[in-house]
């Protein structure tokens, strides 16, 4: 398994931009793709945005697509980019990797996860 660790989080206000950081490390750890989730409080865990182990492949949950963007680089660590931030973008977010062909949005198919970095947008 790999191991991750998030960083990047904080307050920031509507409007403004934030990025995010999971640094992923271990045994192969450039063969998984990597994810990001965010949970709001009293909400289930819902994916934002996905891509795969050779960075060419990236997947975006509606709620992220044309606001976030999703890269990672050659030390496998991926950011997520996140612009135009609104309120309801306010949760804990997570970084999970996944071994496998393909790509997923389902939580219950990765293999490792991160501790998670709060991100708090005011109005």
């Amino acid at each position: 398994q790999v191991q991750l660790v998030e960083s990047g989080g904080g307050l920031v206000q509507a409007g403004d931009s934030l990025r995010l950081a999971c640094a992923a490390s271990g045994r192969s750890a450039n063969m998984y793709s990597l994810a990001w989730f965010r949970q709001a409080p009293g909400k289930e865990r819902e994916f934002v945005a996905t891509i795969s182990w050779t960075g060419v492949s990236t997947y975006y949950a509606e709620s992220a697509e044309g606001r976030f963007t999703i890269t990672r680089d050659a030390n496998n660590t991926a950011y997520l980019q996140m612009a135009s931030l609104t309120p309801d973008d306010t949760a804990v977010y997570y970084c999970a990797a996944r071994r496998g062909m393909g790509w997923s949005d389902r939580d219950y198919e990765y293999d490792s996860w991160g501790q998670g970095t709060q991100v708090t947008v005011s109005s």
